[in-house]
């Protein structure tokens, strides 16, 4: 179709409409349309005033109990299909069918818009529920009034050529309606499968996440393939973009590309994976996520670290539970001259033993590090089976330190200065001059 057979069709639409205003029926038909519409209003508002729609059909089968809610919340649009299939029938039996044209439009607009609702009502996101509803009923809409053909032709007559690529308005509207059919499906199936493996008791953390990117990327590749074949679109002809690919790539996605193949090597290796208490730089925390660009560290304080791949991939980490949950808690603290250094040791491995968390198959130890100027400086070792609240241990056994030696006689030490006066004067001579 060129330019001059859309001009023409343009022309003969325009005297169709025209000849169909100038008559008296079309005033008849549009007035029935407009009172269907009120009364279809009426009638949906009334419908939603006496009808809960949570307790509504709840005793049904759930595929029942779902279409008829959407039914009863697309009220409006069925009372009026059924109030203007009415008046055409009234009509097409009174008088010639052609008079009632109008009316049968309008009714098949209404059923395929309910039609749509229906088949749509399965879709959980908004937008693209909106979005194929208005494409599917603009299609239908077309085909009713018999000018699908005309309008397909009419796409696809203006073009760009792009290298062994043919694009045309047609071929970009298919191409985007496909698009969202075919992700809309792999976001489901990737769910399903992900539901699946994350049940597996058989695959470590680290292994499903793995897993589960290899699937939703792998199929997000298929279903844009396929996408793509389905509206014609050879795939060796974007070999002209790979270039142009490349190059972004290089330049501008440095950092993602690093951040995603980062995640690939963190998964594979299992230097770290989800529930892993870690401590990267001055963050600590437990992984709660593995995305495909970061990590989700949660301090447990209510803050939560989101950090890049490639960090763990080139800086250090510190992974408490990396092959063993088992972490040695090492206290610090000291006894003055006065204590007997056996005595103390011995109190302070009765005091860790006696300690909720502290493994009872490794014994406490507790060393005499360094005579130091203010008292002696002891170190006090113990195993906790997880490294999770390990601050609390610890404040929990210096506070019994604390208490022991209180009890004990023990005194803690701390640095005494003195200063001496020789001669009950200060060693330099001072003189405060007294303005005049």
């Amino acid at each position: 179709m060129d330019m001059n057979d859309v001009i023409d069709f343009l022309q003969a639409t325009a005297r169709s409409a025209g000849a169909e205003v100038t008559s008296p029926w079309f005033y008849l038909q549009f007035g029935l349309i407009m009172a269907a519409a009120g009364i279809a209003f009426a009638a949906d508002a009334g419908i939603r005033a006496r009808v809960d729609m949570t307790s509504f059909a709840m005793g049904w089968p759930l595929p029942l109990r779902h279409f008829a809610r959407v039914l009863v919340g697309s009220a409006s649009t069925a009372v009026f299909a059924i109030l203007v299939i009415a008046a055409r029938v009234a009509m097409y039996h009174s008088t010639w069918p052609s008079r009632s044209y109008l009316l049968m439009v309008a009714a098949k607009l209404a059923l395929a818009w309910l039609v749509i609702r229906l088949v749509t009502s399965v879709i959980r996101n908004a937008f693209i529920v909106k979005l194929v509803s208005l494409s599917a009923w603009c299609v239908a809409a077309l085909s009713i009034i018999g000018q699908l053909d005309p309008a397909v032709d009419a796409l696809d007559s203006v073009s760009v050529v792009l290298g062994g690529l043919r694009l045309t308005p047609l071929v970009l509207i298919k191409l985007g309606l496909l698009l969202i059919a075919a992700l809309w499906l792999t976001n489901i199936a990737s769910n399903f499968v992900e539901s699946r493996i994350n049940r597996s008791a058989d695959l470590t953390p680290s292994i499903q996440v793995l897993l589960v990117k290899m699937i939703r990327m792998g199929l997000l590749v298929m279903a844009i393939a396929i996408a793509l074949s389905a509206v014609g679109i050879n795939l060796s002809a974007l070999a002209v973009f790979s270039g142009a690919v490349g190059v972004g790539i290089g330049i501008g996605l440095q950092k993602i590309v690093a951040n995603f193949i980062s995640g690939i090597i963190l998964l594979a290796d299992k230097s770290v994976k989800p529930g892993d208490l870690v401590t990267i730089g001055d963050s600590s925390g437990r992984i709660s996520a593995m995305k495909t660009r970061y990590i989700s560290v949660a301090a447990g304080d209510g803050r939560e670290f989101l950090i890049p791949n490639e960090d763990l991939v080139t800086q250090k980490v510190t992974n408490w539970t990396y092959t063993d949950k088992n972490t040695l808690v090492k206290v610090n603290f000291g006894a003055n001259y006065d204590a007997d250094p056996r005595l103390v040791c011995k109190l302070a491995i009765e005091i860790a033993a006696a300690a909720p968390r502290a493994l009872k198959s490794k014994t406490p130890n507790c060393i005499l590090v360094e005579f130091a100027e203010a008292g002696m400086k002891f170190a006090l070792t113990f195993w906790i089976a997880d490294p999770d609240g390990m601050d609390n241990v610890k404040s929990d056994v210096m506070l019994s330190l604390w208490e022991t030696f209180k009890r004990e006689g023990i005194r803690v030490p701390y640095p005494v200065r003195e200063i001496r006066v020789r001669g009950g004067a200060l060693p330099v001579e001072t003189t405060v001059e007294v303005p005049s």
